[in-house]
């Protein structure tokens, strides 16, 4: 077949249209990579620096706590620890290290708050430090400055462009990334806690309290790593799951991992125990209320019932929020299911019933002694009593406590929270209901 010249021409300027359109397209698709892969890098970069000076901000409080004595003094830096503390877990969480295990920074994150507000308790009590309780401040005081330095260093060297999250940039441009992982920079100080001191004190982070054996799994048979993994494919909503290293301590786990997904059944019981999903969320799409119909839909898909959402906060663009069973009309806050919900499209990021496992049974609770007006009574007469009803607290060690929990506001429009013992009127516990567009939560 002979093409005319006009057929050529139309031809040519046709193939060349197309290359032109491919051309195009690739560039406009590698463009888009590329703006998405700096997006991520810079966000998971805001992520690091925030977790830097969070711990930049513990080293500088338990260094001034090796030198307080007042009680003053001591619950002023107890109350920044725990803040600090708190905001330096959930910003670690936002990272995607989920094949990391960071079981020891989470616990030295988690006691270094709940270990200065016990010892600011003792001092309020007219007691005196121990020369053993001055030493493990200053031993915590050493392992937030090898944590600063290693932070410190992290964050230089993305900086620099040293390093990289080789999960994040290997997802997007489908190849291997040969440059340091950020991982690494927090291997140095997992390794490190082989001389971490054992804290045991009224707290609920208290290695004596870690160490117990979970209420939820005593009697339970043990499951198969089969039926454990349909649980966690289950829980993670994924095809596939690869076999991780399984968890011993006193709630043995089976372990799985795969799509930056970690997530762990216990081995008495198969009760998912945790699942963390690290991605990060660039919008909020989808409101708070909605949030929570999502985690309390996944719940019940999970078959954990006679929960109550208690309190939630939003960092990051997803959304926490905190469940507690019910005994009846009693509120227990010593049995809590933690749901972290994306804002851009309800996915659930996260689950954590640890401590549920670890707490719940069936109770028989004792009826109030007083009667909730004579609770009332105890209840400052500077607050507005808005409403009120029975609660189970935890204490600072592994007692339990029935209390009325009365919601309240001040003078100048502030919310309380004050818990008056239920038995003998004792008040047990105030704290500030803190509300906002990013939460609401308790200090």
């Amino acid at each position: 077949m002979i093409l005319s010249r006009r057929a050529i021409v139309r031809l040519i300027t046709f193939s060349v249209a197309i290359i032109a359109v491919l051309g195009f397209n690739a560039y406009d698709n590698s463009r888009k990579v590329d703006e998405l892969t700096r997006t991520i890098h810079y966000s998971y970069q805001r992520a690091i620096e925030d977790l830097s000076t969070s711990v930049d901000n513990i080293k500088t409080t338990l260094s001034k706590g090796m030198y307080a004595s007042s009680p003053e003094m001591m619950s002023d830096l107890s109350v920044k620890l725990w803040a600090d503390s708190n905001t330096a877990k959930t910003t670690l969480a936002q990272l995607p290290i989920g094949e990391l295990n960071l079981e020891s920074t989470y616990k030295f994150l988690s006691q270094v708050g709940d270990y200065s507000q016990s010892l600011a308790k003792k001092v309020a009590d007219g007691d005196e430090l121990t020369d053993e309780e001055k030493e493990n401040i200053k031993k915590l005081h050493g392992f937030s400055e090898k944590l600063c330095d290693d932070m410190w260093e992290i964050q230089s060297q993305m900086q620099q462009g040293l390093i990289s999250f080789n999960t994040a940039k290997s997802l997007m441009n489908n190849s291997e990334e040969s440059q340091p992982d950020v991982k690494d920079g927090f291997k140095g100080f997992e390794d490190q806690f082989e001389s971490y001191p054992t804290l045991i004190y009224d707290g609920p982070f208290s290695d004596h309290i870690l160490q117990k054996k979970p209420e939820l799994t005593k009697d339970k048979e043990n499951v198969s790593r089969e039926k454990a993994l349909d649980k966690a494919l289950k829980a993670t909503g994924l095809k596939s799951l690869e076999d991780d290293e399984d968890e011993g301590g006193k709630m043995p786990s089976y372990s799985f991992k795969g799509e930056n997904t970690s997530v762990s059944v216990t081995k008495k019981g198969g009760l998912l125990s945790y699942m963390i999903k690290s991605r990060e969320v660039l919008e909020e799409n989808i409101s708070t209320k909605e949030a929570k119909k999502k985690a309390e839909e996944y719940l019940k898909a999970l078959g954990i019932k006679n929960m109550k959402t208690t309190y939630h906060e939003t960092l990051y663009n997803s959304c926490t929020i905190n469940f507690a069973a019910m005994d009846g009309d009693v509120t227990l806050y010593t049995d809590l299911i933690k749901v972290t919900v994306a804002l851009d499209n309800g996915e659930i990021l996260g689950f954590d019933a640890r401590g549920y496992i670890v707490n719940h049974h069936e109770r028989d609770l004792e009826k109030p002694k007083i009667s909730e007006q004579e609770a009332r009574e105890k209840v400052s007469s500077t607050l507005e009593i808005k409403d009120s009803k029975l609660a189970l607290i935890p204490t600072q060690g592994l007692n339990e406590k029935l209390t009325y929990e009365f919601k309240c506001t001040d003078k100048e429009g502030k919310n309380i929270l004050v818990y008056i013992n239920a038995m003998n009127g004792k008040e047990e516990q105030i704290l500030i209901l803190i509300i906002s567009e990013d939460g609401m939560l308790t200090v």
